[in-house]
């Protein structure tokens, strides 16, 4: 399962995490996400009692989070009960609890995490969705589930764990014919050269190996995945991030991001595309 000491090493981080910033904003309506969040964020949560202001702040946050989730399930494309939906890396399974109330559709999750995957079935479980939603301990380069049995696929911050090329094969192989895959990813600009200093320490907070942008496009040319919206979030995200920088939950690397959003080393990208 665990190929590579790396993956064992991350495996460890999630396993080991407990971080507020994605605990305390699950619990505002149980939909626990690892992503970022989306849109302007209304301004008066930084009014009002200052003894409320925080949590004011974490629900902005969340609602932020859940938009970005909804951005990327839009990109689906038209998906029907009977089909089949594949969340890779898929955290603590928010989105995947959110894609099946939007479809009534069978949606699995996978995660390298064992303590992840067993949080996101007790979410499953208490929302009494647990028929139809499921989170399994596997590694999302090699499944072991069946070719062709997915009509939709998405990654939300999960690539910069892995080779591109391995996962688009994979990604490929599990995809229907004319199945659509959706990513939402972080990645360094090319033009711009290497990694930034800020993209560096953000590497370093997530123990993680952002890619360039030119990466996904190549990976998925390579695998028979066609493009058909690459949409520029970066703008979008990091109002986000300004929130962030101002509540109890901060962790230190707001600055890093807003510095590389800003200074254009880095870019916040949806791309989705199909399997031909």
């Amino acid at each position: 399962m665990l190929r590579t000491a790396y993956q064992k090493s991350v495996a460890e981080y999630w396993n080991n995490e407990k971080d507020p910033v994605n605990l305390s904003l699950g619990d505002v309506d149980g939909l626990y996400h690892h992503h970022y969040g989306i849109g302007e964020y209304d301004p008066s949560v930084l009014e009002g009692p200052q003894e409320t202001r925080d949590a004011r702040i974490i629900e902005e946050l969340h609602r932020l989070e859940s938009a970005q989730a909804d951005v990327l399930l839009d990109h689906l494309g038209p998906i029907a009960p009977e089909h089949r939906l594949l969340d890779a890396g898929c955290g603590r399974g928010g989105s995947s609890i959110m894609a099946n109330a939007r479809f009534g559709c069978q949606v699995d999750g996978v995660s390298i995490s064992q303590q992840q995957v067993d949080f996101a079935n007790g979410q499953a479980r208490k929302r009494g969705v647990d028929d139809k939603v499921r989170y399994h301990f596997r590694n999302m380069l090699d499944t072991g589930f069946p070719t062709g049995a997915f009509q939709g696929i998405w990654n939300n911050e999960s690539t910069m764990y892995v080779d591109l090329f391995d996962l688009f094969a994979e990604h490929a192989r599990q995809l229907a014919f004319g199945g659509r895959y959706v990513v939402i990813t972080g990645c360094y600009n090319d033009v711009t050269g290497g990694r930034s200093k800020a993209v560096s320490r953000i590497d370093e907070h997530y123990t993680c190996n952002i890619h360039p942008r030119s990466a996904y496009f190549k990976a998925m040319a390579a695998n028979g995945l066609v493009p058909m919206n690459v949409v520029d979030l970066t703008a979008a995200t990091i109002p986000y991030w300004e929130l962030r920088a101002q509540s109890s939950l901060a962790t230190g690397v707001e600055d890093p991001f807003l510095t590389a959003y800003r200074e254009g080393s880095f870019h916040y990208l949806l791309i989705a595309a199909d399997r031909v």
